[in-house]
């Protein structure tokens, strides 16, 4: 069962975790979308129409640590931080094969964007 909530002027969703037994806080819009071919990214959704899918401020999920599965990765974030390889956000973009789409906990989002940026 899940309950709306406003905290500063935003809606979040409140819904008990089945792991722990505890509210969690699902980001208003943070989403981790899985592609047919271009990989995983995590950003603000801002559209979907279909399989297309625009995502602001996204991160493309190259490599992570310290989480099992996506669905893992979206409820509790990474605890490898040192591990995973995220590269810098892209202001905007476009995937057109989306086949998975996963909530972000607040928590989960945090603990991406706090991810240093891998570079080569």
């Amino acid at each position: 069962m899940s309950k709306t909530i406003n905290v500063s002027d935003e809606t979040y969703s409140k819904i008990k975790s089945q792991l722990q037994g505890e509210d969690i806080k699902i980001a208003k819009d943070y989403v981790i979308i899985r592609t047919y071919s271009a990989g995983v990214f995590a950003g603000e959704l801002k559209s979907r129409d279909g399989k297309e899918v625009v995502l602001k401020n996204a991160r493309r999920l190259w490599y992570w640590e310290g989480a099992a599965s996506l669905s893992q990765l979206a409820m509790e974030g990474v605890s490898k931080p040192e591990e995973c390889k995220f590269p810098c956000e892209v202001d905007e973009i476009i995937l057109t094969e989306a086949i998975e789409v996963i909530n972000c906990t607040e928590q989960a989002q945090q603990s991406i964007k706090n991810v240093n940026i891998w570079k080569e």
